[in-house]
């Protein structure tokens, strides 16, 4: 009898059996590890950025099956545990700023509490009465560290944006600003000048071809002995627009709370001329809020596309609105994950738009004079690229890339010259570039690049053939240039160079984040703009990347396109925009 009892004694204060911790602490490793692939590794590749953004949730979910099936603790800590850790997210979760719920909540949130929870076990693993309390403790303030956040958007390579949650954005700032600025100010002092498409030598997105390309002007390379100097510097409202420029003016779009703003700014002073205001607030968690187009600058009036698919005709000298239309309503669809982004096409009267809605509501033709619909045609579901204009065998048409392919388009009707099929599941974002009869075209998540030839046999049919498609330039939403049989643009977040015969990478070494590339044709300098707004001279040349001058021109992440007129570059981000006079060569000096 002495001999049982003793026998059930050990067994009631026999210790638990200890936790087996060393694969978890291994996944623990894994977790930021995997967040720091492309930085470790110097890769930009779609693929490695996603392993980089979505391995830790990943985790998370091993380290749940870790605990749940090989951890080795009894059913009860099992249990103990997981509704622990349940509370801490259903109370926590709810908690978080806005601008991290959804995907960053998924994808960064619960996996910093699976990691804070599992650190807390492995940690306190000899303490098998507190080490559950103590795991859910550090859930909690993993969890809490996220509440006392809020995000600004992600980096090209997925790395987020966070301020402290009391911390006032550089869009609260600006508002602050605007409620404080006095409106007497806010004066049209140029109204009686001339803006037409004659005086305009930047009209529209990336100018009057969207190519990207500026002629008549060569910079000083050397900006140690001639810097450049800045004429003005200013807040502004979230965005992604470029400006247009026209005479002493230059046209741009903002956030500004729960309402969009088009902008006329003195390209001079950086002042507000006019503005014009109305409700609409586009917002989503990788590139934050703000429109997406550029205004474009016509003899017909000043034409604007907000995120949300409001499209104005204004007057460019007064702001007075002349009519608008709501590609929401026209095209029955809900704005596209990044909004809609396509900056208004001016031809033959008619303003030309990409809505990506069902049947013929994909690309939209309206009336310059009045906004009547002139035609509608199909156009693919979804594009953050701009129509432009075209010429192939003497045929003029609008060019519209979207997540179907490249598609030429009849100006009179809407009707397709041809089309050539790519279909993409992601999306499309940068211009077609077209040199003669080829188009070289891009698609995002890593897929590459392709040169198209079109051509037009002796019958007048047309023949569009792939000439070659390349991974050795992977652009995102980062536009390329052409100079002398070499393209030159961003593969991933690193600029680089192929050639454009074979499509074979000429080199890849500027790490300059995920900018955009003016070309001085007259020169071959390129102007880019890197990501952290930094401006870059550099010398076209197929050989090397041949840095010459850099300066940095204003903070934040910077996608935005800069523009240069003259000796004036105007470059602008999410939060400020400034203006520099460049150095430039006059006539005659030495190259």
């Amino acid at each position: 009898m002495d001999t049982e009892r003793k026998e059930v004694e050990t067994i009631e204060t026999a210790p638990p059996a200890s936790m087996r911790w060393r694969l978890a602490f291994v996944l623990l490793l894994a977790m930021p590890a995997l967040r720091a692939l492309p930085t470790l590794l110097d890769s930009s590749s779609f693929p490695l950025m996603i392993v980089s953004f979505m391995g830790p949730a990943v985790i998370g979910l091993l380290l749940v099956l870790w605990w749940c099936f090989a951890s080795r603790v009894s059913g009860k800590e099992k249990i103990m545990g997981l509704l622990g850790l349940a509370a801490v997210l259903i109370v926590g979760l709810p908690l978080t700023h806005r601008t991290l719920q959804g995907m960053p909540m998924l994808l960064s949130i619960v996996p910093t509490a699976i990691a804070a929870f599992t650190f807390g076990l492995v940690l306190f693993t000899k303490l098998p009465r507190w080490r559950v309390p103590i795991a859910v403790a550090s859930a909690a303030m993993g969890v809490g560290y996220w509440d006392a956040l809020q995000s600004e958007g992600v980096t090209g390579r997925f790395e987020m944006q966070l301020l402290w949650r009391w911390q006032p954005t550089a869009e609260e700032s600006y508002l602050q600003e605007l409620r404080d600025r006095d409106p007497s100010k806010n004066t049209n002092q140029y109204a009686t000048t001339e803006t037409t498409l004659q005086t305009s030598p930047w009209p529209s997105f990336r100018g009057d071809r969207r190519d990207g390309v500026l002629a008549g002007v060569t910079l000083v390379d050397d900006w140690n002995t001639s810097p450049p100097e800045e004429m003005w510097r200013r807040r502004i409202g979230p965005g992604w627009s470029s400006f247009s420029a026209a005479n002493d003016r230059l046209y741009t779009q903002e956030q500004r709370g729960e309402s969009e703003s088009v902008v006329c700014l003195s390209a001079e002073t950086g002042e507000t001329l006019w503005d014009v205001v109305y409700p609409s607030r586009f917002w989503e968690p990788i590139a934050g809020a703000g429109p997406r187009a550029t205004p474009t600058l016509s003899n017909e009036g000043l034409f604007a596309l907000g995120g949300n698919g409001m499209l104005l005709c204004v007057n460019p000298l007064t702001g007075n609105v002349r009519w608008k239309r709501d590609l929401k309503e026209d095209a029955e669809r809900a704005p596209p994950t990044w909004g809609f982004s396509a900056s208004p096409l001016v031809a033959e009267g008619m303003v030309i738009v990409h809505a990506g809605g069902d049947g013929d509501k994909g690309l939209f033709a309206y009336r310059t004079s009045n906004g009547e619909i002139a035609w509608s045609t199909s156009s693919g579901d979804h594009s953050y690229s701009s129509a432009q204009i075209a010429t192939f065998d003497g045929r003029l048409g609008a060019l519209m890339m979207t997540n179907d392919g490249l598609q030429f388009i009849d100006l009179a009707n809407g009707q397709p010259i041809w089309k050539y099929d790519w279909k993409v599941q992601n999306y499309r974002a940068l211009q077609p570039l077209v040199i003669g009869s080829t188009v070289f075209v891009a698609s995002s998540l890593g897929e590459g690049t392709r040169r198209i030839d079109v051509a037009r046999s002796e019958d007048g049919a047309w023949e569009i053939q792939e000439a070659w498609t390349t991974r050795d330039m992977k652009s995102e939403f980062n536009d390329f240039v052409h100079y002398e049989g070499a393209i030159y643009g961003f593969d991933g977040s690193i600029f680089a160079s192929i050639d454009a015969d074979s499509g074979k990478r000429n080199w890849k070494r500027g790490r300059y984040g995920n900018g955009q590339v003016l070309l001085l044709a007259d020169s071959g300098q390129l102007l880019i703009t890197s990501e952290k707004g930094k401006v870059i001279l550099v010398q076209a040349s197929a050989e090397k990347l041949d840095e010459r001058s850099s300066f940095q021109a204003i903070s934040g992440k910077t996608w935005n396109h800069s523009v240069l007129v003259n000796d004036r570059l105007y470059v602008r981000n999410a939060q400020e925009a400034a203006c520099y006079r460049m150095p430039i060569q006059n006539a005659g000096d030495d190259e």
